[in-house]
C-alpha cells in the first residue's frame, strides 16, 4: 500500500473493465453517458494487451498488482495475473478466448492528489496512510443497454478554507473525474455513515474538514454487477493501473477541454446551508452577471434609501438553493391601501409569478400562497394570466390558517414530520411582515394586521426543520424575511423602529423595487442553468453533453420576464383594482414609478446582462 500511495504521487492512475466484446458498443456508450464517473481514457481493440497511449511495454494481463474476476453478475475472486484465467474463459462460452475480449481504461481521481499536495491541499486518506474512502449512492447513473447501477463516490476531508483550491485544481482535470459533484452532508447522495465505506479504507475528517465527493470510476465495478456479464475483469479498487504519464503533466486531455482553459469557467463553492452542511458552485462568468443583476436591481430611483440595506451575494446564495430546490412555495401580497378594496398594491405579484414561471420551466414544483380574504381575487389574477399567455398554466394557490400551536409544522411537512418537508424552499416577495411589536405595518406606520394572515409563522417553523431554505425580497425592510437586515432598517429607513419585520429568512434580497428582485431572479435562475459547471453540479457529472439541449435552452428563454410579459401582467392588475403603493395611483406604475420608461429599462437591462444586447 505504501509503495502505491508513493507512486500515485508521482504518476496518472486509470481504472479497468475488461468486458467481452458484444458488451463493447454498450459499455462505451454507458461511459459516455456517464462522463463525471467513467471518463474514457482508451478502449482497446478486441484481445489487445497493450495500452500504446498510455504506457510503454505494458500488458494488461499481469501488470496490475490485483484483479477483480466476475461471473454472471458476481464476484467470484481476485488474482494477481489474469494468464491463469483461460478456464474462466473457456467456461464463459465455448469459444470465448481473450481475443473475444475488450478493455477500458478510464480516469481516476488519485491522478489529481499530488496537485492537491503541491497546492498545499492535505491529501488525508495519503496522511493516514489510508486507501481512499469510497461509497454506493442512491443515485442512479444514466443507463445503456444492461448497464445500470448506482453511481460510486470517492470522499476526501478538505479544509472548509481551502474548497476552492480544490476545486480549481480538480476542475482542470476532467478525465480525473474533474470538480467534485457534492459538498457537504453525506445524505443528500444517499449514504448514511462516512463510517462505513463500500469500498476503500474509513478516511478520518480533521477538525475544520468538510467532506467533498467526486464522482469514482468504481462506478464501473457496479456497472459489472449489474449487467450479469458471464465473465469479466477489473482492477481491485486502489490497485490502479499506472501510466507513464506524470500526475503533474497535462498529457492526458479530453478533445473538448482546450489547451488554455478559460478562467472564467472555473467553478467557486460557495455555504448554503449549515444544517444540513451543503455547499454549491458556480463559474465566474456566471457569478459575475449574478452579481450585475444585484447591482442593477439596488438602484433607487425613488430615492428610499434601499442601499442602506444591501448585503452582496444575498440574489447569489438564493438563486443557488432555488436550483437545487424541488418544490418552492412563494407568498407576495402588501395590502398597504387599507383605505381602498381591493387594499394590495402592485408590487410583489408580477416578481412572484416571473418567479413561478422560471421556476416551473425548470422542472421545479410551486405553490402560492395567500390570504384567505384575496384568495378569489389571485384566483382571477392566475385565470386572466393565463388567457393573456404570460403563465402556461395555473399555479396551485393556498391560504394557510393557524388552528393550532404546531398548524405551520403540519403545514410545511406530511402528518408534521420534520424528515418529510413538503417544501425546501420558502420564498416571499413585497409580503408584508411582522414587526417586533406582532403587529404588520406599512411605511407609513399604518398597523394592517386585520388584513393579513400569519404567513409568518412558516418562515419561523421553517427554521427548525433541517432542508427548508427561506429568502425574503423587499424594498423597504417591512417585509418578510427582511429580518436579517432589520439593524440596518431602524438605523436608516424612515419609521424603522416601529415598521421594521421581525422574521429574518435566510437570504434578504433588496432592490429598489420588489417586482425587480423577482425579475432578477429568474434570470438568475437562467444563468445558473446554462451554467456549464452548475450543470454538471446539479446532475452530479451524470448525462451525455451537451448538458442542455437547444430545445431546452429556448424555453427557458422564453420564460424569462420580458416587457410585455410584465406589462401585460401590470395591466391586469389594475384592471382589478390594485394600486400603486407609493402613491396609491390606479395606474401604470408601481411604487410612484411609472412603468414606461422605468420599470421597462430595468428589466431590458437585466435581460441585456443574462442574454447579452439583442439588436
Amino acid at each position: 500500500m505504501a509503495e502505491r500511495l508513493q507512486r500515485g504521487r508521482r504518476y496518472q492512475q486509470a481504472n479497468v473493465v475488461i468486458l467481452p466484446s458484444h458488451l463493447a458498443n454498450d459499455f462505451q456508450a454507458f461511459c459516455h453517458s456517464n462522463p463525471g464517473p467513467l471518463p474514457l481514457l482508451y478502449r482497446s481493440q478486441a484481445g489487445e494487451t497493450a495500452c500504446p497511449p498510455l504506457a510503454r511495454d505494458f500488458d494488461i494481463r499481469t501488470d496490475i498488482s490485483q484483479y477483480c474476476v466476475y461471473e454472471n453478475g458476481r464476484l467470484v475472486r481476485t488474482v494477481s495475473s489474469l494468464q491463469g484465467c483461460s478456464a474462466e474463459l473457456r467456461a464463459a462460452s465455448e469459444k470465448q478466448t481473450w481475443s473475444d475480449m475488450v478493455c477500458f481504461y478510464l480516469g481516476c481521481s488519485f491522478g489529481f492528489e499530488g496537485q492537491l499536495k503541491k497546492a498545499g491541499v492535505p491529501v488525508r486518506n495519503v496522511e493516514q496512510g489510508r486507501n481512499v474512502s469510497m461509497y454506493r449512492t442512491s443515485v442512479p447513473c444514466v443507463s445503456v443497454g444492461v448497464f445500470s447501477c448506482p453511481l460510486v463516490v470517492t470522499m476526501r476531508p478538505v479544509s472548509a478554507d481551502l474548497l476552492n483550491a480544490a476545486l480549481q485544481i480538480t476542475h482542470l482535470n476532467p478525465l480525473a473525474h474533474g470538480a467534485p459533484i457534492h459538498i457537504g452532508h453525506p445524505a443528500f447522495l444517499g449514504i448514511q455513515e462516512l463510517s462505513k465505506p463500500d469500498y476503500g479504507d474509513q478516511v478520518e475528517l480533521q477538525p475544520g474538514d468538510v467532506p467533498v465527493f467526486w464522482a469514482c470510476g468504481v462506478t464501473a465495478i457496479e456497472a459489472i454487477l449489474s449487467s450479469e456479464a458471464s465473465l469479466a475483469f477489473s482492477h481491485s479498487p486502489g490497485c490502479m493501473f499506472m501510466t507513464d504519464i506524470p500526475d503533474s503533466s497535462s498529457s492526458i486531455t479530453s478533445p473538448t477541454t482546450p489547451a488554455d482553459p478559460d478562467p472564467e469557467l472555473t467553478p467557486s463553492c460557495f455555504l448554503l446551508s449549515h444544517d444540513p452542511l451543503f455547499y454549491s458552485l458556480a463559474s465566474h462568468r456566471a457569478v459575475e452577471k449574478i452579481r450585475q443583476l444585484e447591482r442593477i436591481i439596488g438602484e433607487d430611483p425613488g430615492q428610499r434609501g434601499i442601499r442602506a440595506l444591501f448585503v452582496q451575494d444575498e440574489l447569489l446564495h438564493s438563486c443557488l438553493a432555488l436550483s437545487h430546490s424541488s418544490s418552492v412555495a412563494i407568498t407576495t401580497g402588501f395590502p398597504t391601501h387599507y383605505m381602498h378594496s381591493p387594499p394590495d398594491e402592485t408590487d410583489g405579484p408580477p416578481g412572484a409569478i416571473a418567479i413561478a414561471t422560471m421556476l416551473l420551466a425548470l422542472g421545479k414544483q410551486v405553490t402560492l400562497i395567500t390570504d384567505r380574504r384575496a384568495l378569489e381575487m389571485n384566483q382571477d389574477i392566475m385565470e386572466e394570466a393565463v388567457k393573456t399567455g404570460v403563465l402556461k398554466s395555473a399555479i396551485p394557490l393556498v391560504v394557510f390558517e393557524k388552528n393550532k400551536s404546531d398548524s405551520a409544522l403540519h403545514f410545511l411537512c406530511h402528518q408534521g414530520d420534520r424528515s418529510k418537508p413538503r417544501f425546501d424552499h420558502l420564498l416571499a416577495i413585497e409580503r408584508t411582515g411582522r414587526a417586533a411589536d406582532g403587529n404588520y405595518y406599512n411605511m407609513r406606520g399604518i398597523n394592517i394586521k386585520h388584513l393579513v394572515d400569519p404567513i409568518d409563522d412558516l418562515f419561523i417553523a421553517a427554521t427548525d426543520i433541517p432542508g427548508i431554505i427561506t429568502t425574503g425580497i423587499g424594498d423597504g425592510g417591512n417585509e418578510l424575511g427582511m429580518g436579517k437586515v432589520k439593524d440596518k432598517v431602524k438605523s436608516f429607513m424612515p419609521k424603522g423602529s416601529l415598521v421594521a419585520c421581525d422574521i429574518a429568512a435566510d437570504y434578504a434580497i433588496t432592490a429598489g423595487v420588489s417586482n425587480w428582485g423577482g425579475y432578477a431572479v429568474a434570470c438568475a435562475l437562467y444563468l445558473l442553468h446554462t451554467c456549464p459547471s452548475h450543470q454538471r453540479y446539479l446532475k452530479k457529472g451524470l448525462g451525455a453533453e451537451p448538458v442542455t439541449s437547444p430545445a431546452q435552452l429556448q424555453d427557458w428563454a422564453a420564460n424569462l420576464p420580458s416587457v410585455d410579459k410584465e406589462e401585460s401582467i401590470l395591466s391586469t392588475l389594475v384592471r382589478f383594482g390594485i394600486r400603486s403603493g407609493k402613491t396609491g395611483h390606479l395606474a401604470m406604475e408601481v411604487d410612484g414609478l411609472t412603468f414606461h420608461p422605468t420599470h421597462s429599462d430595468i428589466i431590458t437591462r437585466l435581460l441585456e446582462a443574462t442574454q447579452g444586447p439583442t439588436h
